[in-house]
């Protein structure tokens, strides 16, 4: 594939990721709760399962929320009752105010006797993901053969945002979350590997070889953060590190859990596909109790 027919599958691929992402863990005292209680999900497009078929009749469109997420999972497999806000596209802000004309300030959902919270939150804080992805690739189409162009112009730029902004709005998030519904477990999700820890990940995420490794550097930045704030505020922390090694957006489509930027089988790229929800609700099934 040419380099401008390459340009033009991204620019198409990153205006839906734009539009859906808007450009250890804290021991909990609950006990493992009942069938039929009180179940609250919040967060982004990875908690919404944005992109996996098919959308959940009578959610506001700009959600794309999934009925295969990981909590729709966890809350049919429960005997839960779901109450689900998450939606593409939400930050840490959008627990506050409304993201659309459509919908409410997420924490509105929580209540005192909400018993279970889950939550994917933070990769559009500071746009980390899609205004990482997007940096990166330019930076590999301005420098044609360079190693690693973004590493070399953003430096530590990207991840100073996360550590320094991304992470005690966590914190105040989950501490919020905490008040609003006392007797609730808390659950917080780190996000699957997007990319592998080294080499081309080319073409279907067409960055410069030397910026995988930057980018997910990234991740394990966030990544990081999300466990902290957890361990701040005594939430649980599912770590999805491990489930996910080798089953990046860059691995065949039988084995991975994420999809790639192009050549995706999903509408919405560089996100969880069903395989990659489901594992989200394994891990957190196994959580829950903790």
């Amino acid at each position: 594939m040419g380099l401008k027919a390459g340009v033009r599958r991204f620019v198409a691929a990153v205006g839906v990721l734009a539009a859906v992402t808007g450009v250890a863990s804290g021991a909990s005292a609950s006990a493992d709760p009942a069938p039929g209680l009180e179940y609250v999900n919040l967060g982004d497009s990875f908690s919404a399962g944005s992109g996996v078929s098919p959308m959940v009749a009578g959610t506001p469109f700009e959600c794309w929320q999934s009925e295969r997420n990981f909590a729709h999972i966890v809350a049919a497999e429960r005997g839960y009752r779901l109450t689900d806000v998450s939606c593409g596209g939400a930050t840490t802000q959008d627990f506050y105010e409304a993201q659309y004309q459509s919908t409410r300030p997420q924490l509105e959902a929580l209540t005192p006797t909400t018993e279970l919270v889950t939550l994917m939150i933070g990769g559009n804080n500071n746009s980390t993901f899609a205004g990482a992805m997007a940096r990166c690739i330019g930076a590999m189409v301005s420098n044609p053969g360079a190693f690693e162009p973004c590493r070399v112009q953003n430096a530590s730029g990207l991840s100073d945002p996360v550590v320094n902004e991304t992470y005690p709005a966590l914190v105040t998030a989950l501490r919020d979350i905490h008040a609003r519904s006392p007797r609730a477990q808390v659950v917080i999700a780190g996000y699957p590997w997007l990319l592998p820890a080294s080499g081309s990940c080319s073409p279907q995420m067409p960055l410069a070889e030397g910026d995988v490794s930057y980018l997910r550097d990234l991740q394990a930045t966030l990544n990081d953060a999300v466990r902290r704030a957890a361990a701040e505020t005594d939430s649980t922390f599912v770590d999805m590190s491990q489930v996910s090694e080798g089953r990046d957006g860059c691995k065949p489509a039988a084995e991975r859990l994420v999809e790639p930027m192009l050549f995706a089988n999903q509408p919405v790229p560089v996100h969880p596909n069903a395989a990659g929800e489901r594992a989200l609700a394994d891990q957190v099934l196994a959580a829950i109790g903790q």
